[in-house]
């Protein structure tokens, strides 16, 4: 009785978790093979979700203010825009206020990116440019927008799309360079209030096992395992129809 009320409570509190983490600007990862938003898993100060080896997914940032906001957006440690290794002063995409966007990979140009898809650690595109010490985490830097004077005429580009027990542990996950598929960006202006972020948000990834394997997600059940039974059922059961 005691085990399944822990359980039960267990589960409860997985359950729990949020879709999005973020205080300026709403981050979530969006499983497109699945078509779902994939769950976020608070521990120990930070927030994790599990990735499936080979589906594609997107980042999508919601802004929660009234005022453009900058959003440079990093994975592995690579800034998604220029592809250097990440920094908070690097080039980023504009979101209009209340607006949203999602980036669906590495930008290759102004009409183009590669798509993201999670894949093992070696594979990665990190690994594959030699930089493979911070693969397995999302980051957004949020920067304000200077005031601009009352006279000047706002600027209407923008960004259009995304530029808009011991248990055994699997190889680490991280994010490929994938296909190349058509995503329009353009230029504008933005002034930063200050040359430090007002926010950054992290989300760390890797497979479920691994996740598992620290204590971050439940561990799977036999029945979750997907092993093949030879005899998955005991008795016959009842005719369907």
């Amino acid at each position: 009785m005691w085990n399944k009320l822990v359980t039960a409570l267990l589960t409860a509190l997985f359950a729990s978790s949020a879709l999005a983490v973020g205080r300026w600007v709403d981050v979530e990862v969006y499983d497109r093979r699945d078509g779902r938003y994939l769950q976020v898993y608070p521990f120990e100060g930070r927030h994790y979700i599990a990735g499936r080896p080979g589906a594609e997914y997107e980042i999508v940032l919601r802004n929660r203010s009234g005022e453009r906001v900058l959003a440079v957006a990093s994975v592995d440690g690579i800034n998604v825009v220029s592809g250097e290794t990440a920094s908070p002063a690097q080039a980023g995409y504009v979101l209009e206020p209340y607006g949203s966007m999602g980036i669906k990979g590495w930008r290759k140009n102004m009409g183009e990116t590669a798509s993201f898809y999670f894949t093992e650690h070696r594979h990665s595109y990190a690994a594959r440019t030699d930089r493979p010490f911070d693969v397995g985490v999302i980051g957004v830097a949020v920067f304000r927008e200077r005031p601009r004077p009352l006279a000047y005429a706002p600027d209407r580009g923008r960004y259009k799309d995304a530029p808009a027990a011991a248990m055994e542990r699997e190889e680490k996950l991280g994010t490929g360079h994938g296909r190349r598929e058509e995503s329009r960006a353009e230029y504008t202006r933005f002034e930063r209030a200050s040359s430090s972020p007002d926010e950054i948000v992290a989300v760390y990834y890797d497979t479920w096992a691994n996740l598992a394997a620290r204590g971050i997600v439940p561990r799977p059940t036999w029945r979750d395992r997907h092993e093949p039974q030879p005899f998955p059922q005991r008795f016959a059961p009842d005719p369907w129809r």
